[in-house]
């Protein structure tokens, strides 16, 4: 039917409303019950304003006879403005707490560090460490880690000392981060997979990256059993907690007490609301098995590079380029992993969220940046390793569908809120994997 103006006008049907709805919830989640809307208003004249009296300042003020300083000063320009025009152009994503404008900010980050990846595959190795020398002087005298230490000696020796030795800030790091991928998997067998499935990787791509090689108590006790194990308890202690809260948020505007108002202004910066996660199911169809393997694969790829990007391009664990590279993957996975078990579970989402959709690409491009520059050290590549590697990857999946299959799953909605369910699980058989 063609309207007076000349546009073409249709009906649009029932699953169409619902695929728009679904994708919304994932992509661009709407903040329920504002209580201060100044924060949530657009203001988009204002900032435009103060976008360009700023930029007016800096341009007619500054000392310009630097050549560095201008280079440096003209790069942070040009990703403060992007980042504005993140929060003005870009989806919410997932989340809304702290705020909507924060998770604006990181999906702009995430899409800066994937344009950059871009741009780095494009030069050379001389002009790689170019870029790298200007960053930080300081890495011209970086040597690999791998060069100077030794790893998995005189496994045979032990002792409390030695045992005591490795609960270094590294250990720390391991559990402390093994609690915050519990917190976004919500999964104690998923997690106990992956974290398993890390230890067989370090296996596998050993003869690549000297690193890997632990002792055998290194790797079985206190990497998956105390680091990675204390984590994942203490992760999922937190998720069950969350699961059965009560969300019901009340105004700050109708807090009296300054204490109140104190208390809601912190409890801002935790979630709006938290969902029972299932990533396996009885009657789980091909397609999400093979997601989940994907998941896996995607997920082992990304602490791969980790480890690569240090050995190839030369940067020890302590340096920026390191632990801030490690912190914005871990901010940019939480979005990411929502929405891809969303597209995972939910029949209604057609398509991944765009964060997702970023992550995965930035996943591939680190990779890819590695294999390019880093030719010599994968031409050692074992072949039958790799191989090997995957199997081991689709196995541990099989396993954890085997035992998914055989539980059963109540659920009690709670007469006191419409967000939170009670879940009761019962193991179907006895011999059903107990041990995962």
């Amino acid at each position: 039917m063609a309207s007076g103006y000349g546009y073409e006008s249709r009906t649009i049907g029932k699953d169409d409303v619902n695929y728009r709805m679904h994708f919304r919830m994932i992509n661009e989640q709407q903040v329920e019950d504002i209580t201060l809307d100044f924060f949530y208003k657009p203001h988009t004249i204002t900032l435009l304003t103060c976008t360009v009296l700023s930029l007016m300042y800096f341009a007619f003020t500054r000392d310009e006879t630097n050549e560095d300083a201008n280079l440096w000063v003209g790069l942070i320009l040009v990703l403060s403005f992007f980042l504005v025009i993140s929060v003005l152009a870009f989806p919410n994503g997932p989340f809304t707490r702290p705020h909507p404008a924060i998770w604006r900010i990181v999906f702009g980050l995430s899409v800066l560090y994937f344009l950059f990846l871009v741009f780095i595959i494009f030069l050379n190795w001389e002009q790689v460490k170019n870029v790298m020398y200007w960053l930080d002087p300081n890495l011209r005298y970086a040597t690999r880690e791998a060069d100077i230490m030794e790893y998995a000696v005189n496994c045979h020796v032990i002792t409390w000392e030695r045992i005591l030795s490795h609960f270094d800030i590294f250990a720390f790091s391991h559990f402390w981060g093994w609690g915050m991928k519990a917190l976004l998997i919500r999964s104690y067998g998923l997690c106990w997979t992956i974290s398993i499935t890390w230890e067989l990787t370090e296996l596998f791509f050993m003869h690549l990256l000297p690193n890997f090689a632990e002792c055998w108590w290194d790797q079985l006790i206190l990497d998956i059993l105390l680091c990675n194990g204390g984590g994942i308890w203490m992760g999922m202690t937190v998720c069950r907690f969350l699961e059965m809260r009560t969300y019901h948020w009340a105004s700050i505007k109708d807090i009296h007490t300054t204490t109140g108002k104190i208390k809601r202004a912190a409890l801002q910066f935790t979630p709006a609301s938290w969902t029972y996660v299932r990533w396996f199911d009885p009657k789980s169809s091909l397609q999400r098995v093979t997601g989940v393997y994907l998941f896996m694969i995607i997920w082992q790829l990304t602490e791969l590079n980790t480890f690569f990007l240090k050995h190839i391009f030369v940067f020890p664990a302590c340096h920026a380029l390191s632990w801030c590279r490690i912190l914005f993957i871990g901010i940019i996975t939480a979005p990411t992993v929502r929405q891809y078990y969303a597209y995972l579970t939910d029949t209604q989402c057609k398509r991944v969220g765009t964060q997702c959709w970023v992550f995965g690409a930035i996943a591939f491009l680190e990779a890819l940046a590695c294999i390019k520059f880093g030719m010599e050290l994968f031409s050692k590549t074992q072949v039958l390793y790799v191989l090997l590697w995957l199997v081991c990857v689709v196995r541990m999946v099989s396993t954890q569908l085997s035992c998914s299959s055989s539980i059963t799953v109540y659920t009690y909605q709670s007469p006191h809120s419409c967000h939170v369910q009670v879940v009761l699980l019962k193991t179907g058989s006895p011999n059903s994997c107990s041990g995962l």
